[in-house]
């Protein structure tokens, strides 16, 4: 049997590379953190949602159906979009992860945009033994999860279809 080419062996989970679309840390305080950010780094303008009931919905964590709730700051840095989440209500691995690390880097993004392709990711990693730890969505046209790719990739993946980016947010800062 022939040995796969360099090409072959890069192509990833789904056949091909799966390109970064944002990156995302945690904060117990989402205003301080924008304000630092925006400050020091000229980043925003800020697109801040509150993520909770009815927009956020169909929410799990382990395999749970468990209310939670978050604020979320998005915006873009040239391509790359780059998120602030500040858990509120409920369990969630935000939550976790502050308790265990502090605040700080989070997960990087691979979103797909397509319910199919994002539904055959979640398999392939659960095959691989990457379960799924956190998901929801947000509306009808955004769904997410997270995961559990920290034991081999040494960071929580996100993945799902849409951006909250691509919402009308509840306000813009500065």
């Amino acid at each position: 049997m022939a040995q796969p080419t360099a090409e072959e062996v890069s192509r990833g989970i789904l056949g091909r590379p799966l390109m970064i679309s944002q990156v995302a840390i945690v904060s117990r305080d989402l205003e301080r953190t924008m304000e630092n950010y925006t400050n020091l780094l000229g980043w925003g303008p800020w697109n801040v949602y509150r993520h909770e009931p009815p927009r956020l919905h169909h929410t799990e964590v382990n395999g749970e159906q468990v209310d939670y709730t978050m604020l979320g700051a998005e915006t873009h840095v040239g391509d790359l979009g780059f998120e602030i989440l500040q858990p509120l209500e409920g369990p969630s691995i935000y939550k976790q992860w502050l308790d265990e690390h502090g605040e700080g880097l989070h997960h990087v993004a691979v979103m797909l945009h397509d319910f199919e392709e994002s539904n055959e990711l979640r398999r392939r990693f659960a095959d691989s033994g990457m379960p799924v730890l956190m998901s929801g969505r947000i509306g009808e046209n955004i769904e997410f999860f997270y995961l559990d790719t920290e034991p081999s990739l040494k960071i929580i993946l996100e993945s799902g279809s849409g951006h909250a980016i691509d919402l009308k947010p509840d306000y813009v800062y500065p």
